[in-house]
């Protein structure tokens, strides 16, 4: 009985954390800002766990009752709390409020289930050794978890299967517990309906996460969703409508295939253009490879080395026909080698030298974005150009977030090159800037390779001039012990509603 009841802990603890998990990451993912949703969602769990010990010392006779019945409660909010979650986002107010609610719930139930088990076991072991052991296994049970989690459960099964299967797992420990106590429980058949039910709604529930998944997207996203797809880093949702497709990461739009012509051919041509000779060019981000459509338009460029953290979108840009229709196969080209790697790491730890870089990431909402922004990361890189080399970076609106725009210039200087800051309409987006990081002089090409369909020599020299509402703000370089720009672009994009 103590094993079974050690190894209930184990899995309890394993449940509680990949909860805690969950809500965290869905909170990331359609509210922007991992640090602050991360940190949120823990300290409010953290403190409803206080809540649910505190209340646990309520609970008098029936402790085992009270243990499965927790047991299945928890199993079935928590294993419904990622579809709950993502139905409150697509069609209710508030989804901050219901967010924080549901993390409180499931942690006060998850609070009150260590201390409970430790009550049931108190006549069987010492103090000492009992409470050794349970709390060893629990700090195990979270370990494996947080391993568990990012490696194996959101990879394979994705947010929505991943919770209702660890929901099942906290109604088997209760129905675990009805077998063992089977002798002591007066109420064992109304217990045991309550498991049963428990896990007939949790089982229901991911027989039709695949529905329940695709009716939470097509609330969120106006056109036809034609692929959702949970990654290790992200959530990827292809849209379609008649004309248009559309690529959203995180719930942020990427691209719109009407207009993403305006964005690739602003983002590459100026700089690359302006080289006599380019051979060798680094692209980092960009896996959807129409980045690397752009720069394979120079016969004269040789090798094209694309860095993107994450090789679920490589592979589908690589592999699904529509795609490679819109990047042209770019990312079969055998010119070009796609690394699969964080792009501050790569540079760090790399040796090779380019002409060219076009560093066409997602926007800095986060930390984990943002210090690819900093002063430290455009050091890095300035490193692995060569002599008269130039890179080229994505730097959000000088428009709707003038602020975040001009700091990314001002840490372009910070880190040793010149800035050469000009801007695109990209009706998608609205005015797009880009800032140019020059080991030298610049000078706008006078030619550009055949077959663009936006970009002229003639136009080009209008989109270096700014006006009023978009001129130069004096800014603090974004370095990485500060990270200053993403505090500026949530505080930017969260007054703007489109």
């Amino acid at each position: 009985m103590k094993l079974a009841l050690f190894i209930s802990v184990f899995v309890i603890a394993t449940c509680g954390l990949v909860y805690e998990l969950i809500a965290g990451t869905l909170a990331s993912y359609l509210l922007g800002d991992t640090v602050l949703q991360f940190s949120t969602v823990i300290g409010a769990y953290l403190f409803a766990m206080g809540i649910g010990s505190y209340l646990s010392r309520y609970v008098g006779k029936g402790l085992v009752s009270r243990f499965i019945q927790v047991e299945a409660l928890v199993g079935l909010v928590g294993g419904s709390s990622a579809a709950l979650l993502s139905a409150a986002f697509a069609q209710a107010a508030g989804f901050r409020v219901i967010l924080y609610a549901v993390v409180i719930v499931i942690g006060t139930l998850v609070g009150l289930e260590i201390p409970l088990i430790i009550r049931i076991l108190q006549d069987r072991l010492a103090l000492k050794d009992l409470v050794a052991q349970v709390l060893a296994l629990d700090y195990i049970g979270a370990l494996v978890a947080s391993l568990l989690f990012p490696l194996v459960l959101m990879p394979r099964l994705g947010l929505l299967r991943t919770s209702f299967a660890i929901g099942l797992a906290n109604t088997l420990v209760a129905l675990w517990a009805l077998r063992i106590f089977r002798d002591e429980l007066p109420k064992r058949s109304w217990l045991g309906a309550q498991c049963l039910a428990s896990a007939g709604a949790l089982l229901l529930g991911l027989a039709l996460s695949s529905h329940l998944g695709a009716w939470a997207d097509s609330s969120i996203y106006a056109d036809e969703v034609i692929l959702s797809r949970t990654s290790s880093y992200q959530k990827i949702v292809l849209t379609k409508s008649k004309h248009d497709v559309r690529l959203f990461l995180n719930g942020h739009l990427q691209f719109s295939s009407l207009d993403e012509h305006r964005y690739h051919e602003g983002l590459v041509h100026p700089g690359l253009a302006s080289l006599p000779a380019p051979r060798d060019v680094l692209i980092l981000g960009g896996g959807d490879g129409l980045a690397a459509r752009e720069v394979l338009k120079y016969p004269g460029v040789e090798r094209v080395v694309l860095v993107d953290l994450d090789p679920a979108v490589t592979r589908l840009f690589a592999a699904n026909q529509a795609l490679t229709q819109l990047n042209g196969g770019s990312l079969s080209s055998p010119k070009l080698t796609v690394v699969n790697a964080d792009a501050f790491a790569w540079l760090e730890a790399g040796t090779d030298f380019f002409d060219f870089a076009v560093v066409d990431l997602p926007d800095p909402s986060s930390y984990s974005v943002g210090k690819l922004y900093t002063t430290s990361f455009y050091a890095l890189l300035k490193r692995r150009l060569r002599p008269g080399g130039l890179f080229v970076v994505q730097a959000t609106s000088p428009l709707f977030a003038r602020k975040s725009f001009w700091c990314i210039d001002a840490t372009v200087n910070a880190a040793g090159l010149r800035s050469v800051p000009y801007h695109v309409y990209v009706p998608s987006f609205g005015e797009w800037g880009f800032v140019l990081g020059t080991t030298g002089p610049y000078k706008p090409p006078r030619t550009l390779p055949p077959g663009l369909r936006y970009l002229t020599a003639q136009i080009l020299p209008s989109q270096f001039i700014f006006s009023r509402d978009m001129e130069r703000l004096a800014s603090e370089p974004n370095r990485l012990n500060t990270q200053v720009l993403v505090h500026l672009y949530e505080s930017e994009w969260e007054k703007i509603n489109f």
